[in-house]
């Protein structure tokens, strides 16, 4: 829609076009005690929107545990923070920015990266690290999807990945890990979910509170236009229609090169000790952060907008207040000064204005030229908006039969081409293509970049000594086929593989994060997806001792009625307290003996579980038919994710990270996606970039593996049952092993060695069901998406 001057008279009809329900327009009236003029319409739609209000998820989201000893700053700030020894604290958090990335791919990525960079260092952190979890359409051709939205979906996540490369990479931090899902649903909304990590000195912490009458309030950074207007409102809390492309304008357009010198400025600002709040301008921009930082300090705020940088003319008060250009920044300073603060923004060459002040009274002044352009109560535009307690409807249960599940091959099939296969999927396959378009180990804190380890892992720097602090450990999860097929139980996996990845790590997980990707609030389905999402998360995250500090709600996630999958993503961090027990994927020496690490087992809970021999077949071909496998070969998609056990979990990750401690094991790797064969496969092909690397002295190191289990070969080897890991250990630490995981009620079972040379084989009963040369899995597994996605 248009901008509209100042003269328009607002009406109801143009309260609904800006969002507003007829109840929220009469509550508008109510908190005002009159009509809107068209500016203050446009500050409570977007401040009301589903993105900034949360005003369908409120209700749920209370019944996350956000409460640890780490816990310094839960929900509610910028960023959470957690206390991470040594009077240092991490600031993380993760968002999305998934409607954006689908009108303009390139700038819909670069701005996401840039808010939640800015939501760091708002926190007074120095932005260390950063990870993409990122969903998208499928990009190859079959399966119901056709050659021209495959190649629409290829454009789009090209255009993504580059634009999550350019701006971390201009900005100069490192892009470390994440994650890449295809699948149907997200053909027409592509979810790109960033997070970012900071490290900051616990005295040196920033909050979004501003506090004493007479202080100045003072605008920084980019100048203000007219790009993003509407974003939060009209973009991000509405699902999209035919009509969609034409919402570019309401995309931010970014510039990471004047966010570095924000982020410089900044930190240098809140030194002096002459800054007293600060806030991004973020989602609703200049709106925003008045309203939040007044609301949250119990305070006024007066603001004349003919102050404000701006870089169009002719701008409406409506504009200013709307607009959500980039790299922009409110903050207080003490009253006397100012000039402190406006020095160093000078010094960086950016637009540092006093543009108000803080005021008492509770009241948001918006001037433009002297004259009032708005003036709304702070405190109930900002925390008393609308919250829906929406109808929860659980769908009809599914009808299924044996016929809806996998069927299992004959005992002795061999399944080395299924397994190339698997291998090959865009799922499985190598994310090398994207991960080179990112610096992944700029500022030379990385120890364990993309793909080297379950985790991304960056080494602690004192902000003041440099000093060396450990290392931090940070890993994403989320799988929504399984939770659009049992919610709760896919939100628990998430969060179990997410902590269970940074086990694995050697870290020992401490805190989460979470940015849930919905279909629309309005329908009963989908709040009965979320609200069990929520409890499947709260219950996993209690489980593990990972409270939630922060995060993000993405609704109206659907394009022409059709919903994505209940997408829940999990951010899990962790701390290492020794730098030189990193523990990555690869094998490392030859005659290595290979362990099965088994949370379960020692329970009898496994798949060993005393059943007949039909209905173990059973369950085996419904858990099954769930997998990654079950897709990819038999294009089958139905029944329940695997069971999972939230107490075996946490013994196994308390045993990773005692295993990692001591220094017992070589290599680690959680059983996930693919399962057992997948994961032994990656630790080959990560033990050697190629064959052309053992010409230069790096040896090929290869499998061998017997595994015996209950029931057909495809499950034993492709199934994703978690609480499960791989590990490598030296033949003289092989005892070690299995009485560290006894401590743990976890047991440690031998199932094979590392052995030179190009050979991986697999036998399942005494028989070789999968035997190939490491270099032709590896060929598959490390081609195929860029083959893929350079063939557009």
């Amino acid at each position: 829609m248009a901008t509209a001057p100042s003269e328009i008279r607002v009406t109801p009809e143009i309260a609904a076009e800006h969002g507003l329900t007829a109840e929220e327009y009469a509550r508008v009236k109510q908190i005002l005690g009159r009509e809107p003029n068209i500016t203050e319409l446009g500050i409570f739609s977007v401040m009301w929107s589903e993105h900034c209000s949360y005003k369908s998820s409120k209700v749920h989201l209370k019944r996350l545990p956000t409460r640890g000893k780490l816990v310094v700053q839960g929900p509610g700030e910028n960023a959470g923070v957690v206390d991470i020894g040594d009077d240092l604290v991490a600031a993380f958090k993760i968002e999305s920015h998934n409607h954006p990335s689908y009108v303009e791919p390139f700038q819909g990525a670069t701005t996401g990266v840039g808010g939640i960079l800015r939501d760091i260092f708002t926190m007074g952190a120095r932005p260390i690290a950063v990870l993409d979890s990122l969903r998208f359409g499928e990009i190859v051709p079959g399966k119901g999807t056709s050659e021209n939205e495959a190649a629409k979906n290829r454009r789009i996540l090209d255009g993504v990945i580059r634009g999550i490369g350019s701006y971390g990479n201009c900005f100069g931090v490192p892009t470390v890990g994440g994650e890449v899902a295809f699948e149907p649903c997200y053909s027409q909304n592509p979810l790109v979910n960033a997070l970012a990590l900071g490290i900051a000195r616990k005295e040196d912490l920033f909050f979004a509170k501003a506090k004493g009458a007479g202080n100045p309030v003072i605008y920084v950074g980019a100048k203000t236009g007219r790009d993003g207007i509407h974003g939060a409102s009209l973009l991000a809390s509405a699902e999209f229609t035919e009509q969609s492309q034409q919402k570019r304008p309401n995309v931010q357009v970014g510039d990471p090169f004047m966010e570095k010198l924000l982020l410089e400025a900044c930190l240098e600002a809140m030194q002096t000790g002459a800054v007293v709040a600060i806030q991004d301008m973020g989602a609703a921009g200049l709106t925003c952060s008045t309203v939040e930082m007044a609301s949250r300090g119990g305070t006024g705020i007066e603001i004349d907008l003919a102050k404000v940088p701006q870089r169009e003319t002719g701008m409406t008060p409506y504009e200013i207040m709307l607009s959500e250009s980039q790299e922009r920044m409110l903050l207080v300073s003490e009253k006397g000064r100012e000039a402190e603060v406006l020095g160093v923004f000078k010094k960086w060459g950016l637009d540092a204005v006093v543009v108000g002040r803080v005021t008492e009274g509770g009241t948001a002044r918006i001037k433009n030229n002297g004259s009032v352009a708005a003036e709304i109560p702070a405190h109930p535009l900002a925390e008393e908006g609308p919250v829906y307690h929406r109808p929860i409807v659980a769908p009809k249960p599914r009808v299924e039969s044996k016929k809806d599940w996998f069927s299992f091959a004959p005992e002795g099939t061999a399944l080395t081409q299924n397994f190339l296969k698997l291998l090959a999927s865009p799922a499985i396959a190598s994310k090398r293509w994207i991960t080179e378009q990112y610096d992944t180990s700029v500022r030379t804190n990385t120890l364990a970049g993309p793909g080297a380890s379950d985790a991304a892992v960056v080494r602690i720097k004192d902000p003041k000594t440099n000093e060396v602090k450990r290392a931090l450990a940070l890993s994403t999860d989320g799988n929504g086929r399984w939770c659009s097929l049992n919610p709760r139980v896919g939100a628990m996996h998430a969060v179990a593989e997410a902590a269970r990845n940074v086990a694995a790590s050697g870290a020992r997980p401490i805190a989460a994060t979470n940015c849930l990707n919905f279909g629309s609030p309005e329908k009963p389905e989908v709040m009965w997806q979320f609200s069990e999402v929520i409890d499947g998360v709260a219950e996993a995250c209690n489980a593990l001792g990972t409270p939630i500090t922060g995060g993000n709600v993405s609704f109206y996630n659907e394009t022409l009625g059709k919903s994505i999958y209940p997408t829940p993503v999990i951010g899990v961090l962790g701390i290492l307290d020794n730098v030189s027990r990193v523990l990555k994927i690869a094998f490392r020496n030859e005659g290595d003996v290979i362990l099965l690490l088994d949370g379960l087992a020692a329970t009898g809970h496994s798949e060993r579980s005393p059943r007949s021999e039909e209905a173990l077949l059973s369950s085996f071909a419904r858990e099954f038919s769930s997998s990654e496998y079950s897709k990819t070969v038999a294009d089958i998609v139905a029944s329940e994710p695997p069971a999972i056990d939230l107490a075996a979990e946490k013994r196994l990750i308390d045993c990773l990270v005692a295993l990692a401690s001591e220094g017992a094991v070589e290599s680690a790797h959680d059983i996930s996606d693919g399962g057992l064969a997948v994961t032994l496969a990656e630790s080959c092909f990560a033990s050697a970039p190629s064959t052309v690397g053992a010409r230069h002295g790096v040896p090929v190191l290869g499998a061998s593996v017997k595994v015996d289990a209950d029931g057909p070969a495809e499950h034993a080897l492709f199934g994703e049952r978690g609480a499960r890991a791989i590990v490598s250990v030296f033949p003289e630490n092989l005892a070690a092993v299995p009485a560290i995981a006894r401590q743990y009620n976890v047991t440690a079972r031998e199932i094979g060695n590392v052995i030179r040379g190009d050979a991986f084989r697999i036998e399942y009963k005494g028989r070789a069901v999968i035997e190939s040369a490491v270099e032709s899995l590896r060929k598959a597994w490390a081609n195929s998406l860029e083959r893929v996605l350079k063939a557009q």
